[in-house]
């Protein structure tokens, strides 16, 4: 019998372990083909990609998810000189934003806080395995709160103390710390963190309510002082250090952690009536900050109701109402900051009656206050992706008006999610 029929075929398809990793193990054989042809044939010890034009292997690589262009970078030098194109971060994530979001699960069950994420499709999401993140700064910081996302970025602070403040991309695992500020005795702290497009710049914000020595004892709840305080990430200038602005001009409600980033603007919701600070306003309004000339303003909010919390819907500010008897009204601003432009975009009954979990604790209590159910996302199909206290995905359909569990493989016991957009970008990258 001839010897070569005892060999398998090299050219077998092999067997993937997942889905997740088809495109790495395609594009490392086809690498490594193309790396083989080229130093056989003319004797160069380059790689294959080095024949290829640039705009073509940009076109390829902007298509993969982001899991997947990370292990690209490790298939040879050529791919990881190809993922550091300047121009890759801005082409990839535009690309990224026309499928449906990363989601980050912020757990701090049973004791260290810990983060992981799942790259989401609405329509084949099922099969999708958790995978963990490593924090590089866990030692230094292991109790923390996510502070927000940003065009890839996370903003992480020290959920006891405030400080230390990182900002820390997942995926390539760049993090920078960032300076101490002014501390009191006996403080309430609420960060922001965005990116305004016109000066291309990302700062954070650091609200903080106090009260003097004088007044611990008198009202146990009150923090009458305030100071407002912003920083500049990678500008030169004020050499990354806080300014401080001053006063706070609302009151801004310490149990709602959520803070939504739109038009270049952050966006809280204030207290309630005269501990809001707005004079003869009642019930709780939006409140926003400007990035670029850093200024607070009051923004219309849809109803005069004061049970609801914010999100984004299509780049635009949206609003989830809860109006009572399992009824959420999502309302959304189509015309930035024009009152007459908010239309009520969705009618969901039955909010309240999906799964939720018994146990209750932890972040969950810090972020949702009172409320049982958040709204994430319209998912690309236009499913309603939601998170109900205590750890539980639901999504949606406003078509048939059907609730349905969203599990993944190897998800937290108990969690808060973060909607997030999985890039190569860094604080210097230009968007």
């Amino acid at each position: 019998m001839d010897s070569g029929l005892l060999h398998e075929p090299r050219n077998k398809k092999p067997k993937l372990a997942n889905d997740d990793d088809q495109e790495m193990i395609v594009i490392r054989k086809q690498t490594l083909s193309q790396c083989y042809v080229n130093t056989t044939s003319s004797g160069n010890t380059g790689s294959g990609f080095d024949i290829l034009p640039r705009d073509v292997l940009l076109d390829v690589l902007v298509r993969l998810p982001i899991s997947s262009l990370i292990k690209f970078r490790f298939v040879c030098r050529s791919c990881y000189a190809m993922s550091h194109d300047p121009e890759l971060p801005r082409l990839h994530k535009a690309v990224v934003a026309k499928a449906d979001p990363i989601l980050v699960f912020h757990c701090d069950y049973p004791i260290r806080n810990q983060l992981s994420f799942v790259e989401y499709d609405g329509d084949h999401g099922a099969d999708k395995i958790v995978k963990k993140i490593s924090t590089p700064f866990c030692h230094s910081m292991p109790e923390f709160n996510v502070v927000g996302s940003c065009n890839g970025l996370l903003c992480l602070s020290d959920s006891l103390f405030g400080e230390p403040v990182y900002v820390f991309n997942p995926f390539t695992r760049n993090y920078l710390e960032l300076p101490k500020c002014r501390q009191f005795q006996d403080q309430e702290v609420l960060f922001g963190f965005g990116f305004h497009p016109v000066t291309n710049e990302y700062k954070v914000v650091r609200i903080v309510y106090y009260r003097t020595p004088r007044r611990l004892i008198r009202n146990h709840r009150s923090y009458p002082r305030s100071e407002v305080h912003v920083l500049t990430i990678g500008e030169p200038k004020s050499n990354n250090s806080w300014r401080c602005l001053g006063k706070a001009p609302y009151q801004l409600d310490r149990q709602a952690k959520d803070v939504v980033v739109v038009n270049g603007r952050l966006h809280w919701v204030s207290r309630p009536g005269r501990l809001g600070g707005l004079g003869g306003l009642t019930g709780r309004t939006i409140v926003s900050f400007d990035l670029k000339d850093e200024q607070f303003k009051l923004v219309s909010k849809p109803v005069n109701r004061s049970n609801y919390h914010l999100t984004v819907i299509d780049g635009c500010l949206a609003a989830a109402v809860s109006c009572g008897y399992g009824k959420l009204e999502i309302w959304v601003m189509k015309e930035y900051d024009v009152k007459e432009s908010w239309m009520k975009r969705f009618d969901i009954h039955g909010a309240y009656l999906a799964k939720v979990p018994s146990h209750d604790y932890g972040i969950w209590r810090k972020a949702m206050h009172e409320k049982m159910v958040r709204v994430l996302c319209v998912l690309k199909n236009g499913e309603i992706l939601m998170e109900y206290r205590g750890g539980s995905l639901v999504k949606y359909d406003p078509k048939w008006k059907e609730f349905k569990d969203v599990v993944f493989h190897g998800m937290p016991k108990l969690f808060q999610t973060i909607v997030h957009v999985g890039s190569l970008n860094w604080t210097h990258t230009p968007i």
